[in-house]
């Protein structure tokens, strides 16, 4: 298991990460990046490509996670699942696996009742997926806003795992799982990983803080009940995740998801860095 970080395309990331041991990335491609594959041509891509591996950093998956796919306005979701096509295009011409995403959510509709769409949008996509050899993993991330209340991606909890695997039993669809969005909404981290080892596949490492003061003076309806925390310094047992990966079989990369951190003294590189020399002690 490899051990890298989340980065748009940037020479200067990807050289950072060669240069410093990381031995992946996971490659973040948005609407009018480096490598939008909407306006990117094949031959930039391609010389994206060969610098990415004369780095020596492997890519452990594309991330796009811009796009509302379920969005209760069609020109919104329309143009959320034109991208993601394209994405995935991006995926074959890159040779790469995987596609980390989310969903979305119609923010008007309760989880039940977004399923009927996420099987109208993800059964042609997971087929595409399938003939194309490709895995599309939803992150675990709730997306949640306060004021109003209301989380913009379906894909954060077991039981929407179950109903949107369920809608659409494709074994090209599966997660992303990040232990940081669990431990913000006081669920079991490691239990998951068991019941659904055989759809992980991507891994963000990421952690979490439960402030407890702000929590007993608001209770979970304010924000600022939690922080992101670099790995190793937030509330997630790292030693019982990484053990229970290894359990599963779980064969992909561990990719840090970059916060703002105390810890990082105002720099993405120090962070990173922090991240890597913790997590190197806790992986065999």
């Amino acid at each position: 298991m490899k051990i890298g970080f989340l980065s748009g395309y940037d020479k200067g990331k990807i050289e950072f990460a060669g240069k410093n041991g990381f031995g992946s990335i996971q490659l973040i491609v948005n609407p009018g990046g480096p490598l939008d594959p909407t306006t990117v041509g094949r031959d930039a891509i391609l010389e994206a490509k060969e610098f990415i591996e004369g780095a020596g950093v492997e890519i452990s998956a594309l991330g796009a996670y811009r796009g509302n796919c379920l969005h209760g306005d069609s020109a919104e979701r329309g143009a959320a699942i034109e991208f993601l096509k394209k994405t995935m295009d991006l995926c074959e011409t890159l040779d790469v696996a995987v596609l980390g995403t989310v969903p979305g959510r119609d923010t008007e509709k309760s989880i039940d009742e977004n399923i009927a769409g996420f099987k109208e949008v993800f059964t042609p996509l997971a087929r595409m997926a399938e003939d194309a050899g490709l895995r599309i993993a939803f992150e675990n991330c709730p997306r949640f806003h306060y004021f109003p209340f209301r989380g913009v991606n379906i894909a954060y909890c077991p039981r929407a795992w179950d109903m949107m695997f369920d809608a659409v039993p494709s074994e090209a669809l599966g997660l992303e799982y990040d232990p940081s969005h669990p431990v913000s909404m006081f669920m079991d981290v490691i239990e998951p990983i068991h019941r659904y080892g055989e759809r992980i596949y991507h891994v963000h490492a990421k952690d979490t803080e439960i402030l407890k003061g702000n929590l007993s003076e608001n209770g979970i309806l304010q924000p600022g009940m939690f922080r992101y925390r670099l790995p190793g310094y937030g509330d997630v047992d790292w030693v019982r995740f990484v053990s229970a990966l290894f359990e599963i079989g779980y064969s992909g990369n561990m990719d840090i998801e970059g916060c703002v951190d105390p810890m990082s003294l105002g720099s993405e590189e120090q962070g990173l860095l922090l991240a890597k020399k913790f997590l190197s002690q806790v992986l065999p």
